[in-house]
């Protein structure tokens, strides 16, 4: 059997390029009520361990940020997608 893949590592690039921009001007699709929005556009309620982002529609959860010492925790499971431009991309 022939391997045609790699491991995650060589994602490592990538994904450090996608980490660098600002996500608050990208646009999210809600996976609750497929309703399209600007991350910015998010309710945010930060009464929590960290900062929960809700669907300015349904109020589906979007995200979730934890941060501890020395990392931090994200979930965008209330997201189907998120879309950004890169920067130095036209």
């Amino acid at each position: 059997m022939t391997e045609n893949h790699l491991d995650g590592n060589a994602a490592g690039g990538a994904l450090r390029e996608v980490f660098a921009v600002d996500l608050t001007a990208a646009t999210g699709l809600c996976s609750t009520c497929s309703r399209t929005f600007v991350v910015a556009e998010a309710r945010l309620y930060t009464r929590a361990p960290g900062l929960v982002g809700r669907c300015p529609g349904c109020e589906a959860v979007l995200f979730r940020l934890v941060r501890g010492p020395g990392r931090v925790w994200l979930d965008l499971r209330g997201m189907t997608c998120v879309q950004f431009e890169l920067p130095g991309d036209s």
